[in-house]
Order: structure tokens, then C-alpha cells, then sequence
């Protein structure tokens, strides 16, 4: 797994574990959930993260009778849970708003934990993304008029049908980023507390 991928799925686990300690199967499937098209990854990548994660003191294990009490009959799991420097960690992971944080891998995930992130924080990174995917169909649009002639009825419907999805990303995000500007606090008040927009990301193909 890149160091990229390695970093988006360090944020999802911290930023899962954030919300209620779980045992390894149970953040699998939080994962599976949350990651989207990042799902192609299984116990081979997340237990050696998990024990990096541990290495470093950002989590700890836990027996399951101190959170959870094990069904009878069946094997005791170990249960993770974040510690005081994980939340810290995943403040600093939360407070990015670089080019990582609008690709495809990492927009999504930062996306799922908006309502911890600080409001210009979520404002720089949906602007960062509707900026990645307004050159992205610029590029697209540029490749369609340089090979419109030389493609078939099936690939130019494959080509426009990725265009429309970009578009509608692009008009969703405006949408969102008209209501963040909207909800930004008059300078010398006290900001309300935000309410997340939404639990999942747009999808755009390359």
C-alpha cells in the first residue's frame, strides 16, 4: 500500500475508533463502509497498520470484558481503542487541507469526518476538490475534441457518461461550499456549532 493510502486509512481508523472503541472485525467493516473505492484492502493491510498504529501509541488494546462483553461460546476479540496522543494525531490528520486531502483516496474520507473539522478547514478542502475536478474536465473535454473522430459510438458514451459524473460532483460541491460561505460566523461573534452536510462523497471518474 502507498504511503498515500497508508495515510488515508491511518485517518479512517483513528476518526472511527474516535467515535466508540471496536474489536479488529468490527472496524473492517466500518472501513469496508467508509472507504468506498478505497475498499480494495483487507486484514492484510489493516492489522499491520493497527500494529504501527499501537507501535507508535496512538491506540491501545483492551481486553473485551472492560467495553464489551464477548458472546458465550465465542473467542474473546481484542478491542482497540485511541488514546490521548491518537486524538491528537488525528487533529493534526483532520486540520490538512493539501492536494492529498482532494484526491479521489482522501477526499471521501475527510469528507466522513466534516463535523470534526474546523469550518475553514472544510471550506479549503471542498474548494480544493472542486478545483482538482474542474481540471480534470477541462483535461477530459480537451482529450474528447482531440479523439471525437477517431472513437467509436460506445467509447464517446463511456467518455461522456465520466464527464456527467464530474459535472454533477462539481455542481454538488458548489452547493456545499454556498452553504458553508452562508454559515460562516459574523467576525467578532461566537461560531454556532456546525452540523455535518452529508455522510458520503461524490464519486468522479477519471
Amino acid at each position: 500500500m502507498s504511503g498515500q493510502r497508508s495515510r488515508v486509512l491511518e485517518l479512517a481508523i483513528l476518526g472511527l475508533l474516535h467515535e466508540s472503541p471496536m474489536h479488529g472485525y468490527e472496524l473492517r467493516k466500518r472501513l469496508n463502509a467508509l472507504l468506498g473505492a478505497f475498499r480494495a484492502f483487507g486484514y492484510g493491510s489493516l492489522y499491520p497498520c493497527l500494529k504501527d498504529l499501537l507501535t507508535q501509541g496512538l491506540i491501545a488494546e483492551e481486553q473485551p470484558g472492560s467495553v464489551t462483553k464477548p458472546l458465550a461460546g465465542r473467542r474473546s476479540k481484542i478491542v482497540y481503542r485511541l488514546t490521548a496522543e491518537g486524538k491528537e494525531r488525528l487533529q493534526d490528520l483532520l486540520a490538512e487541507s493539501g492536494p492529498a486531502a482532494w484526491d479521489d483516496d482522501g477526499f471521501g474520507v475527510h469528507f466522513a469526518f466534516f463535523s470534526q473539522t474546523r469550518a475553514d478547514i472544510r471550506l479549503r478542502i471542498l474548494e480544493g476538490r472542486r478545483s482538482r475536478l474542474e481540471e480534470r474536465l477541462d483535461n477530459v473535454r480537451a482529450a474528447m475534441a482531440r479523439t471525437r473522430e477517431r472513437l467509436d459510438s460506445y467509447t464517446l458514451e463511456l467518455h461522456r457518461h465520466g464527464l456527467e459524473s464530474v459535472e454533477r460532483e462539481v455542481r454538488w460541491l458548489n452547493e456545499l461550499i454556498d452553504s458553508e460561505r452562508r454559515s460562516e460566523p459574523t467576525p467578532g461573534l461566537k461560531s454556532p456549532r456546525h452540523t455535518d452536510t452529508g455522510t458520503s462523497a461524490g464519486t468522479a471518474v477519471s
